[in-house]
């Protein structure tokens, strides 16, 4: 069982950093194989736009993308955490989504498989955190999220959400989502699916 987590946020040891490597714990105590990625020394550009991937599926654009998506089609779990800014996910985050156009290209204009068959199914969770007190500050995150992972031929497993969590650090001190990454990571590792028609939801505040 392959397990990657892509740590998007551009400080080190953030809160999304530090649950994330919670989840990963949590999955390699499981059995998991897990692999940690920060993606920040990664040198990715934004999509151009430039429509090439519609006739090969593939990105012409030369850079570490090639990589990052490499290891996200080998996963067979996939743990992607993200801080909010400005209602959504960073912009690190939204540069790889955005680079995945050619997933999508391959799969529904191309109608090609991305990935060939497995034996279980492929499953995903969500990390973010904002500093906003409550609210609807996920709701941008569950959509963004539910067709990136449906690109990436992932089937959404669980979010883990934690508001007013601003200052650096600061979630670990929140003995309650610490506790709730490592369960998380566990459960995503020997879950053999089938995909919940729902993702798990855990929302807490910081």
């Amino acid at each position: 069982m392959k397990v990657l987590g892509i740590s998007t946020s551009p400080r080190e040891n953030s809160n999304s950093d530090m649950l994330l490597r919670q989840v990963l714990s949590g999955a390699s105590a499981a059995g998991a194989e897990a692999e940690y990625l920060r993606l920040c020394k990664f040198n990715i550009a934004p999509c151009s736009a430039c429509g090439a991937c519609y006739a090969t599926g593939e990105c012409p654009v030369q850079d570490d993308f090639a990589v990052v998506l490499a290891k996200i089609l080998a996963a067979d779990r996939l743990i992607f955490a993200t801080p909010i800014f400005f209602m959504s996910v960073c912009a690190q985050a939204k540069i790889l989504i955005d680079r995945c156009q050619c997933l999508w290209a391959t799969k529904y204009i191309l109608k090609r498989p991305i990935i060939g068959p497995r034996e279980t199914s492929r499953l995903a969770m969500v990390i973010a955190v904002g500093g906003k007190k409550g609210g609807k500050a996920f709701d941008c995150i569950r959509l963004m999220m539910k067709y990136y992972l449906d690109t990436v031929d992932m089937g959404y497993f669980a979010n883990l959400f934690v508001s007013n969590a601003d200052e650096a650090s600061k979630i670990a001190d929140n003995a309650d989502a610490m506790q709730e990454a490592i369960r998380l990571g566990k459960e995503l590792a020997l879950t053999a699916g089938p995909v919940p028609e729902k993702p798990i939801d855990v929302e807490l505040t910081g």
